[in-house]
């Protein structure tokens, strides 16, 4: 992987808990433009990259993963940062429905779960933290998301954050076919037929934000 980070501290801790977990991590960069020449340089299977980066420290660094999932989309991202940023978020996701991720520093309780996700979006999942998940829907394209039930929402959100139909009926506490009806419906209401080429579940999460990301 690649791992863009602008705390020097910071980078060399990650780097030093993910090589401890079996992750190699290729090359890291302090800047935009390093994160896009070691992406450039190395095509990792992902490349983690907070939001905030020099000089302004404004939206270079989810810039620069917007760029990258454009020119490589075979390298996955995996946004990790503090901030929440709606827009650019939203044509991160434009560029394809696999291998995206975007979590909050704040909200990851263990490394554990970090590296569970990293692994997901590098195999070609999605990992989003429910509170992207639910910006994103206020942002979206509502009248999709308004058409569902309280129950297909809440398997929706669990679907955005990579969890299989089992994993979501046991935290719903419902019937692995109970799960497997809302999934059913949601793909009815926002149009997913089976025949569809991509994974049917990240496009489901993604189908709100076709205006947004436009």
């Amino acid at each position: 992987m690649v791992l863009a980070e602008d705390s020097v501290v910071l980078r060399d801790g990650m780097v030093e808990l993910l090589a401890a977990r079996g992750c190699e991590v290729v090359a890291t960069a302090g800047t935009a433009p390093d994160l896009v020449a070691a992406v450039d340089a190395h095509r990792p299977d992902v490349a983690v990259v907070d939001i905030r980066m020099p000089p302004t420290h404004t939206d270079e660094g989810i810039r620069a993963a917007v760029e990258i999932r454009g020119r490589t989309p075979e390298v996955a991202i995996l946004v990790f940062s503090q901030h929440v940023e709606t827009t650019w978020a939203a044509r991160l996701l434009a560029h394809g429905a696999v291998g995206v991720g975007y979590l909050l520093k704040e909200r990851v309780a263990r490394t554990s779960e970090f590296v569970d996700a990293l692994h997901r979006v590098a195999g070609g999942g999605t990992a989003l933290d429910p509170e992207i998940v639910t910006q994103l829907m206020r942002g979206g394209r509502r009248s999709r998301v308004d058409a569902l039930t309280p129950r297909e929402r809440e398997v929706l959100r669990l679907m955005a954050q990579g969890h299989s139909n089992r994993s979501i009926a046991a935290l719903l506490v419902v019937s692995e076919r109970a799960v497997e009806k809302h999934v059913a419906a949601v793909f009815t209401k926002f149009g997913l037929h089976p025949a569809d080429t991509d994974n049917r579940r990240v496009k489901a999460v993604l189908a709100y934000l076709e205006d947004s990301g436009s």
